[in-house]
């Protein structure tokens, strides 16, 4: 997340998942020489990894929204993550998607998405990675912080009145 809130830049697409800007938020995540224990596709700090890869071995399941879904294809049916199922929170699942490595079940709203996702992981958690469903229940959060300042662009945290 930037300093400024934003977790992705402006006019975010499936050209662009981070936005403008926006790859800068994830920098942390490539700029070092050692790889995460989950993808070597991840090179980090010895720090950074560690913080990284430590709540990874806690996660049973992913909740994601259909936007995020959609922005990065499915991840072409393999999350970077490995072995972790994802629950796409949508009204509409997609008549179809690509399927590798990740097992994807979809869920119509965000309760029955967490719902889902509880009765496979057993006693793992559940993690939420989308912007938009984080604030409904989140026990826990772990931000990266990067210090940059994006202007614009999809918040983390949005104020309703």
């Amino acid at each position: 997340m930037s300093l400024d809130r934003y977790i992705t830049g402006k006019d975010d697409s499936t050209q662009q998942p981070l936005g403008i800007g926006g790859k800068s938020l994830q920098n942390w995540m490539f700029q070092g020489s050692f790889a995460s224990e989950y993808n070597n596709f991840f090179t980090m700090s010895e720090v950074n990894r560690r913080i990284f890869d430590q709540p990874i071995r806690s996660i049973g399941e992913m909740v994601v929204g259909r936007r995020t879904f959609d922005i990065v294809n499915g991840w072409n049916g393999s999350h970077p993550i490995a072995g972790i199922p994802i629950v796409v929170v949508t009204h509409e699942p997609p008549n179809e998607y690509a399927e590798q490595d990740t097992i994807f079940h979809f869920a119509s709203g965000f309760h029955r998405a967490i719902d889902t996702a509880r009765q496979i992981v057993g006693d793992k958690e559940v993690s939420i990675g989308s912007a938009s469903n984080v604030e409904k229940l989140a026990d826990e959060l772990h931000l990266h912080i990067t210090p940059v300042l994006l202007g614009e662009g999809k918040k983390l945290f949005v104020r309703s009145n």
